[in-house]
């Protein structure tokens, strides 16, 4: 499985950093005994090699090249590899630069590098062979994408940064086969390339008659690209308490906590 994470945005909301945004230290973790800080982008790794991702893709803008410094060539088993994209371009010209990458029998993750969520094992909740959402209930959805959903779950539309959505639930990450990525990918160039959110693919996705599911199992959710973000990822990590510092770096934690959940990678 692989997993997505696009990593080339300037960061803009939380500047000036002297580094990408998605290495700002959030919370902390312990390695050989040594308290670390730790960047926010690590508890999306996490999350994905916990939901069984083995494969890992950035996609980083030609000047992040701390990002490949930091993370190397993998994190707790999981091999890792980059690709540009040139321009600030929006998440679907980011999501699609590793489409060359992806096989269509392959499954793919994908989730936001400087957000920090809740439970961890969540992706894990979502389905191999269809797009399903993971959705976190917030009480600001109109700076989101706001997602209604029939009760079994069918997505209905997604309200891009709407003011007054009609759901209050928002997407946080996804999980579908390779084929769909490629499909979806192949609509987006249908469309001239014009979508720059996810969600606007999406309706054009789901009026061409595609299913979309949403999953209801997140339970916090924190955008720590601003400063507001920032303390309000703090005061998360502080209520969730030590277990929540992530440990991937160390491949056998991750594998113990595979087998304890009977996750099969």
């Amino acid at each position: 499985m692989w997993g997505i994470v696009p990593a080339a945005g300037k960061g803009s909301r939380i500047q000036p950093l002297a580094f990408s945004k998605e290495l700002l230290p959030v919370g902390s973790r312990l390695e050989s005994g040594v308290e670390r800080p730790c960047a926010v982008s690590e508890y999306l790794l996490e999350r994905m090699v916990l939901a069984g991702a083995d494969k890992i893709c950035f996609v980083i803008s030609p000047g992040k090249s701390d990002i490949m410094e930091y993370f190397g060539a993998s994190y707790a088993g999981a091999a890792i590899a980059y690709v540009v994209q040139p321009q600030p371009a929006g998440l679907c010209d980011a999501l699609f630069r590793a489409v060359p990458l992806i096989s269509p029998d392959e499954s793919v993750v994908v989730g936001l590098p400087d957000t920090i969520w809740f439970p961890g094992h969540a992706l894990a909740e979502l389905a191999d062979d269809r797009l399903s959402l993971l959705l976190f209930p917030v009480e600001n959805p109109e700076v989101f994408d706001a997602v209604s959903t029939e009760r079994d779950g069918r997505v209905l539309a997604i309200e891009v940064k709407a003011p007054g959505p009609r759901s209050h639930w928002i997407w946080g990450a996804f999980k579908m086969p390779g084929a769909t990525l490629h499909a979806l990918h192949r609509l987006w160039n249908e469309r001239a390339g014009k979508d720059e959110y996810f969600g606007t693919l999406i309706n054009a996705y789901l009026a061409n008659g595609g299913a979309v599911h949403g999953v209801k199992a997140g339970t916090d959710y924190v955008d720590v690209g601003t400063l507001g973000g920032y303390r309000a990822a703090i005061q998360l990590l502080e209520r969730m308490g030590a277990d929540a510092a992530p440990r991937g770096r160390d491949a056998k934690f991750i594998a113990r906590l595979l087998e304890s959940a009977g996750t099969d990678r």
